[in-house]
């Protein structure tokens, strides 16, 4: 009989201490969206801009929404939510365009993934220079989201503006 009793408080005791596992999933999760924060600035784009643009900066968080396995490797594609606040500009800017690009800090590089912000829709700041962006994107590809999320230093998000079409703010992505 004791040797039942030992038997069954080894049972519960491996059943209770096996929910809190460390090699169980928890609430903050692996498998949930990835997210990225980018801390803009004209300095930081390539040349440095030193025209009216010259005191922009801005914050962006960028949020990939992507199907992963219990492990988080990413398994499809899926969308992208840019997410920006904008300052330091002159009043009444034009902001025509905003993506993630390759490219190391100080590297240019080309378009990756695109905010869909055009020309022909732009958004404009208030007479402060300041405003914010919000913009998704539901064709993140797989092989763009893994990439990114293995080495999000490799990569860039800049903001472009009338008087700087070529980019006017910039700045490396950090995942959080």
């Amino acid at each position: 009989m004791k040797r039942l009793a030992a038997v069954v408080a080894v049972a519960l005791m491996t059943t209770a201490c096996g929910s809190d596992s460390p090699t169980t999933p928890s609430g903050s999760g692996n498998t949930g969206p990835i997210t990225f924060t980018v801390q803009m600035s004209a300095a930081n784009e390539t040349p440095p801009i030193t025209n009216a643009d010259a005191n922009g900066r801005g914050t962006a968080t960028i949020t990939f929404t992507v199907p992963r396995d219990s492990t988080g490797a990413i398994i499809g594609g899926g969308t992208v939510r840019f997410q920006a606040q904008l300052s330091g500009f002159p009043g009444g800017t034009v902001v025509r365009n905003a993506h993630i690009h390759t490219g190391a800090s100080g590297i240019p590089g080309a378009v990756l993934v695109d905010t869909l912000l055009t020309p022909a829709a732009p958004v404009t700041l208030d007479a402060n220079g300041a405003g914010s962006l919000d913009l998704t994107n539901s064709s993140l590809q797989q092989t763009d989201a893994t990439n990114i999320a293995a080495n999000p230093a490799g990569y860039y998000f800049n903001v472009h503006t009338a008087l700087n079409p070529g980019g006017a703010v910039r700045g490396q992505l950090v995942k959080q």
